[in-house]
């Protein structure tokens, strides 16, 4: 297990109690280290600066105490943002219909990069509609995944902004 897999399984309950999901967790930089925490809250609406500061100062009493990271490093905790990776197979679902970029480990079907029209997950596989062809690429296969930032996308995220209350 990766170190980054060990920190994800190491905060993700204390996350989930607060009422959040952790999206993807990174460590980036060898003399000046970055950890960041991507997380949203479970309830689907958008992540505030109040929500990254709970979420902060809860990863980093856990941090503190299993000191999973050897040196010194800075603790980042942001929103997916709009454009947002995919991570995991519900978010495949719950973009569908909206384009995103992907690429695999290992070519599929002659190719490991992929942009079009998402289409959800089924038999272990994300379907893309790239270029008028549907494409199934294995969810293990995934090495990258993001939406790309379209006006449809900018309208649903507005629209998930109206319907938030006050």
């Amino acid at each position: 297990m990766s170190l980054t897999d060990n920190i994800a399984d190491m905060i993700g309950p204390s996350i989930e109690a607060l009422g959040y999901e952790v999206v993807r967790v990174t460590l980036a930089g060898s003399t000046r280290k970055v950890l960041q925490i991507m997380a949203e809250p479970r309830d689907g609406r958008v992540m505030s600066v109040e929500d990254c500061a709970r979420v902060s100062r809860a990863v980093s009493a856990i941090l503190d105490v299993e000191d999973p990271i050897s040196g010194a490093y800075s603790l980042e905790v942001s929103s997916p943002g709009i454009d947002r990776p995919l991570t995991r197979p519900k978010d495949f679902d719950r973009f569908k219909g909206h384009e995103a970029k992907i690429e695999t480990h290992e070519p599929v079907e002659g190719r490991k990069r992929f942009k079009g029209i998402l289409m959800g997950v089924a038999d272990e596989s994300v379907k893309i509609d790239s270029d008028g062809a549907i494409v199934a690429l294995p969810l293990e296969q995934i090495a990258k995944a993001k939406l790309v930032l379209t006006d449809a996308l900018i309208a649903a995220h507005e629209a998930a902004l109206d319907t938030e209350p006050n």
